[in-house]
């Protein structure tokens, strides 16, 4: 058995809200968009969410840990987070066309520029 002196009561269990954690981020540029990394470990893919509305880009995760019915937590460190981080996407984004991958706790999002007309020539024919 474990001794442990210091509070041993699960967030949920004593009726706090999980933690919130801004995920650290890194965004690089280049003439076709931009590329966002962000570090979410630990979040299962089917706890992490990825939304647009208005040019707002809104990330999501969650940690749980998963305790089996027939056990009890005598010793938790491991907190029960949700990451969330917001941002402004500039008008140049796609917004429409964001791509987006998850390995290793690592979330990438590929967002190109929109697409823009080059200027061209326009011949004029005498008539």
């Amino acid at each position: 058995m474990v001794n442990n002196d210091s509070d041993t009561t699960l967030p949920e269990e004593s009726g706090e809200t999980p933690a919130s954690v801004v995920p650290a981020v890194d965004v690089c540029e280049d003439v076709q968009g931009i590329t966002l990394w962000a570090d979410m470990p630990g979040v299962p893919k089917d706890k992490l969410s990825i939304h647009i509305n208005d040019n707002a880009l809104t990330i999501e995760g969650a940690i749980t840990l998963d305790v089996p019915p027939d056990m009890q937590a005598i010793h938790a460190e491991i907190m029960h987070a949700r990451y969330r981080r917001v941002f402004t996407l500039s008008r140049d984004l796609d917004a429409d066309k964001v791509d987006a991958s998850y390995l290793n706790g690592v979330l990438r999002l590929r967002i190109p520029k929109v697409s823009q007309e080059r200027a061209r020539r326009i011949e004029v024919q005498v008539a």
